[in-house]
């Protein structure tokens, strides 16, 4: 069956967790017909943001503002904004509509974004914001060589930004060509140019207050759905429950009893080594996204740190509840009402269809319960939250090249914060154009893998790396450069010769070399093993100054003595 092209946002979804699964061919979306409410908002959204980023823009004069917004973000603001930044248009989208469709899987996914949280929170947030100043390869190489570490860990952060942007790009053009009916090139454009303009000029003071506002208009949209929902079965979910299995049952005109078994486990778990593998990557992945990881340091001290995560937990967690409701309220209000279903398309597939693709549930949903105002309402939020996901993600690769690459690799230190400062500016604006051209140029492309392969890459290669660097008092710099190396290649080539991309994607066979979707449970335990192996066997003079400068690691990451904030050079 072919799939519509909006398919890449839930794909997306799946491939968030790291389960790198891709399905065929996308195809191309359908233009709509123009939507002016959902224009004339986002209009509004985007006059406002610009508004902030014109007055963050005199507020940023130096690196320390670029970065982190001179750590002056408190940790409410900040939990806000963490969640703006993971809560994505594939995740609202995306995981509704796998609701919509198999019941009780899509909240697998809903769950399973969560469980990456208490990690950060128990293991990274504390020491990862007494030991950096802005961004992994800070603490990363503490006291490891600084050249080889930080080479690595911006070449994997580079990584995952990229592929991660790619996605976003795509996804942000067939999400503009569906909602609004604009052409996928000036969707891609315009995204481009807003999410440069709010980086370029704001930094992270701007990047931060546009994702707290978007956070608060889809916590917002997405409350107001669920209430209606909810209220229209008598705030029961029991009601709700035995309502989409009787609406199921008649849609898809099979029995109540094969349709009860959307209330249990279908075939998103049935292979145990996915099913692991994916549990991994949800759970680690997190922990080593660069553009996640990089908030810590906007806020003053470790215990704002711990506050962030706490609050963007929280709002995380109540998010994908919403989104279950959601999916569920699809069933009810949409699979049934003949305005949303795409009869030409069922009578060629013979499945339930949505118009626009079954991505749409939650869209349609919204028009089905608030009419018209609201659904633009929806899908400008929905474009409001891809705009604030590049842009953090502009922001961690724009500083892996200036303060990683620029300033500690090619110039060894030897620079001046304006110098910095301008690199910056430079990397973002050729990030920005990175991105618009791979967004046009993978329109048609099935790209949703590349989101997995993102995740993948910050499980394997960021997280053992960081982890180690800051529990283990004997990794060295051979150490963590070899696992981290072969965590980043392990996990692109499994990935890479999976059925995904080796035979949905790059059709060079009909039979994958890799016959699981997920490459975390292979790729990360090998990435702590060469970690463990090349640091023990490591007796070099560097090896052990680098295991005696743990001590000093250890006081700085359990007090934050000798922090002074995020600070220039």
């Amino acid at each position: 069956m072919k799939w519509n092209s909006f398919k890449a946002l839930a794909a997306s979804t799946l491939l968030m967790s790291g389960m790198a699964f891709a399905g065929p061919d996308l195809g191309e979306a359908q233009q709509q017909a123009t939507n002016w409410h959902a224009i004339i908002m986002f209009i509004v959204f985007v006059g406002a943001t610009l508004f902030i980023t014109k007055w963050a823009a005199k507020q940023t004069t130096n690196t320390n503002d670029f970065y982190t917004a001179g750590g002056g973000i408190s940790g409410f603001q900040n939990g806000l904004a963490i969640a703006g930044d993971f809560m994505s248009a594939a995740s609202f989208l995306g995981i509704s509509a796998m609701v919509f469709m198999s019941g009780f899987d899509g909240l697998l996914y809903s769950l399973g974004f969560m469980v990456g949280w208490p990690i950060v929170l128990f293991l990274i947030a504390e020491r990862l914001r007494n030991l950096g100043k802005f961004n992994l390869s800070d603490v990363v190489s503490f006291r490891l060589e600084e050249k080889p570490v930080r080479t690595l860990a911006a070449i994997s952060s580079l990584v995952v930004v990229a592929f991660y942007l790619i996605a976003q790009m795509v996804g942000a053009g067939q999400l503009i060509k569906l909602l609004f009916g604009l052409n996928y090139n000036i969707a891609v454009v315009i995204v481009g140019l807003l999410m440069m303009a709010y980086v370029m000029f704001g930094g992270m003071l701007a990047t931060t207050w546009v994702q707290i506002i978007k956070a608060v208009m889809l916590l917002s949209g997405a409350t107001f759905m669920a209430f209606m929902v909810m209220k229209g079965v008598g705030f029961s979910f029991t009601n709700m429950f035995e309502q989409a299995i009787g609406m199921y049952s008649s849609v898809h005109s099979i029995s109540l009893t094969e349709a009860t078994k959307i209330m249990g486990p279908g075939s998103l778990a049935s292979n145990p080594i996915d099913a692991i593998s994916l549990g991994l990557a949800l759970m680690f992945g997190t922990a080593g996204l660069p553009h996640i990881l990089m908030r810590f340091f906007t806020v003053k001290d470790a215990k704002e740190a711990r506050k962030s995560v706490v609050v963007a937990t929280g709002f995380i967690g109540y998010f994908y509840l919403l989104t279950f409701i959601i999916g569920f309220g699809a069933i009810l209000y949409v699979a049934n009402n003949p305005q949303f279903i795409d009869v030409a398309k069922m009578a060629v597939t013979g499945k339930l269809e949505l118009v626009g693709g079954n991505n749409m549930a939650a869209v349609h949903l919204s028009d089905a319960i608030g009419g018209d105002l609201f659904m633009g309402f929806i899908s400008a939020v929905a474009f409001a939250t891809i705009l604030a996901v590049v842009a953090g993600l502009t922001l961690s690769g724009a500083s892996a090249i200036s303060h990683d690459l620029y300033a500690n690799v090619f110039k060894k230190g030897q620079t001046t914060p304006e110098s910095e400062l301008r690199m910056s500016k430079m990397a973002t604006l050729g990030l920005a154009i990175f991105a618009m051209i791979l967004g046009i140029l993978f329109e048609k492309q099935n790209v949703a893998f590349m989101v997995g392969l993102a995740f993948s890459v910050a499980c394997c290669a960021n997280f053992p790396v960081l982890v180690l660097s800051m529990y283990w008092k004997g990794l060295t710099t051979r150490g963590a450069v070899i696992g981290g190396v072969v965590g980043l290649v392990t996990a692109v080539v499994l990935i890479i010769l999976s059925k995904a991309v080796w035979v949905d994607t790059l059709k060079i066979s009909d039979t994958a070399i890799n016959p699981f979707n997920g490459p975390a449970i292979f790729a990360m335990p090998l990435s702590f093993f060469c970690c463990w192996l090349f640091s023990i066997t490591d007796n070099s003079a560097g090896a052990q100054a680098e295991r005696k400068g743990f001590d000093a690691q250890y006081v700085r990451s359990q007090t934050g003595i000798g922090i002074s904030g995020a600070s220039d050079h």
